[in-house]
């Protein structure tokens, strides 16, 4: 099979179960800076030296490619079997997941700047990307129907990736470095 197919040449790109848009489509947006999110994350894992969060990391990696399928498809039957989308349960897993490495950290008082450890300056980048993420997907809910999940998970997903990088670098013996306005 070839990695090139030709079809997108003029400007167009397929959606899951039909239909072509733009390449610069609301949708193609939202769901490319996911994609985005999950190369950032990638990257994190590559850094981390922490095997818990490898692993849970690696997991919403998937759990990105559900997002993307979820915003890839056009909702006109949500109750389709054959198509991924995001559940209740993934949303559920991030907040356990928020909750538990929180409880592990000192309470947070004071905004902090990003950065500290590699892997954790990379999941800041990879929080960023998120809320982008999330911004382009609220700008295509305001034009074609799509499940308020995927909303909803990706704002918790950026709250995790704070509290993970926060964690990260708890694990590195680096403190979050306090912002200080001037």
């Amino acid at each position: 099979m070839k990695i090139y197919t030709k079809t997108g040449d003029e400007g167009k790109t397929s959606l899951f179960r039909g239909g072509r848009v733009s390449k610069d489509h609301d949708r193609i947006e939202a769901y490319g800076t996911v994609d985005e999110l999950n190369s950032v994350i990638g990257i994190a894992i590559a850094k981390s030296k922490t095997e818990e969060i490898i692993q849970i990391l690696t997991k919403i990696q998937n759990d990105l490619f559900i997002v993307g399928s979820d915003l890839a498809t056009v909702n006109d039957n949500p109750n389709d079997k054959k198509v991924l989308r995001v559940t209740d349960e993934m949303i559920e897993q991030v907040e356990k997941n928020i909750d538990f490495f929180d409880n592990k950290l000192p309470q947070l008082t004071n905004f902090i700047l990003p950065g500290g450890s590699i892997s954790a300056s990379f999941l800041h980048l990879a929080r960023t990307v998120c809320r982008r993420a999330e911004r382009k997907v609220v700008r295509l809910m305001n034009s074609v129907d799509i499940s308020i999940k995927i909303m909803i998970y990706l704002n918790r997903l950026s709250d995790f990736l704070f509290v993970l990088s926060r964690f990260e670098n708890q694990n590195a013996n680096i403190p979050d470095t306090v912002w200080i306005p001037k």
